[in-house]
């Protein structure tokens, strides 16, 4: 099971015939969204309001062992070497109950994951988390799902996870409103998007590391419930995405950044303006934002996203990376300071018993 293989990325079974295997590895990267997903139009399907295109990073993975138990029962979930508890527990055995739904098997799981992207800091722990999970989980059980099934497998975990499966660059399509939720689910799915000559890199910098005291789901649907500006952004987000998909092919970086500076500075623009206000922007957070803008002064072609949280991402031509990650020392001393090309997809370890 390769994601990145696109030969047949409209056959989408849902199960297959073929045995469980019993336990399967897999690893998967974060993604950064430059045309950002901000709204679910169906929260218990994990359907977004508008769609979203990501580049998946070359930092930061995330591994995960699925192993599956001789017989029914409780399932074990450790994260980074602790039993997880709380909300991180329920979303992990809610998706194994999704699995096991449609493969057929009452069977636990043993799940082991090892993150080396901090959790909850705004840098997309959940999507290399939940597409790894979809990969290995998918395997153990014995779904055989091409590209686009396992995609529409993985958005059930975290939104985010359907891109992160893809290499490169991907759309998320929050697909057409539908009448059933069989076809909100089938309308909604990630594909990896042709590029032109491009050589992009990111700085990321990571100005806060610690968890977000309003979690993504609470601040999107206070956004989206209570923002005046929330529904004029959806629609220049439409606009942003047809124009960075452009953009991409022409690999036309400078005009990559400036859409995806744009989109990003409007959706927080969208949380500051919800009642009441949801603000992840830190004093260090507008001092990166202020050397990206000196940057483009002097020349540099950098430009900055930021999802929810203060850390920031700074989009630039992978010659200038060490300049631009050197401006983002000097304006944020304290933060932790990564560059990242363009990622793998997510893929087996250890092929699955295949």
């Amino acid at each position: 099971m390769r994601v990145d293989d696109q030969s047949s990325a409209h056959r989408a079974p849902d199960r297959s015939s073929t045995p469980a295997t019993g336990h399967a590895t897999a690893v998967a990267h974060p993604n950064i969204a430059l045309v950002k997903y901000w709204g679910k139009r169906d929260e218990r399907l994990v359907v977004p309001r508008t769609d979203s295109l990501s580049m998946t990073l070359d930092v930061f993975p995330t591994t995960t062992r699925v192993h599956l138990a001789a017989a029914a029962g409780p399932d074990t979930v450790m994260l980074d070497g602790a039993p997880a508890a709380g909300e991180a527990r329920r979303r992990v055995v809610a998706f194994l109950e999704l699995v096991r739904k449609r493969a057929g098997s009452a069977r636990a799981a043993v799940v082991t994951s090892e993150n080396t992207v901090p959790t909850g800091a705004g840098l997309a722990s959940s999507a290399s988390g939940f597409a790894a999970l979809a990969v290995a989980a998918a395997t153990a059980y014995g779904l055989d799902l091409d590209a686009t099934a396992l995609s529409r497998l993985a958005r059930r975990g975290s939104g985010s996870a359907s891109r992160s499966l893809f290499a490169g660059f991907a759309q998320w399509h929050a697909g057409p409103r539908a009448a059933s939720d069989a076809e909100a689910d089938l309308g909604s799915y990630a594909e990896q998007v042709p590029v032109g000559a491009l050589d992009p890199a990111l700085v990321i910098a990571v100005v806060n590391a610690g968890p977000k005291a309003v979690s993504s789901r609470a601040a999107m649907r206070r956004t989206v419930e209570t923002s005046p500006l929330y529904e004029p952004w959806t629609r220049s987000s439409a606009d942003d995405l047809v124009d960075m998909r452009a953009a991409l092919v022409r690999g036309d970086l400078e005009a990559v950044g400036e859409i995806a500076e744009r989109n990003a500075l409007g959706m927080h623009a969208t949380m500051l303006a919800a009642r009441p206000a949801v603000r992840y922007l830190a004093p260090a957070t507008l001092s990166v934002l202020d050397a990206v803008l000196h940057l483009r002064q002097d020349g540099v072609a950098a430009y900055a996203t930021m999802d929810a949280g203060p850390n920031v991402k700074v989009l630039c031509r992978r010659a200038d990376a060490e300049r631009v990650a050197d401006a983002v020392r000097n304006a944020a001393p304290d933060a932790a300071v990564h560059t990242a090309g363009p990622g793998p997809a997510a893929r087996l370890l250890d092929g699955g018993g295949r």
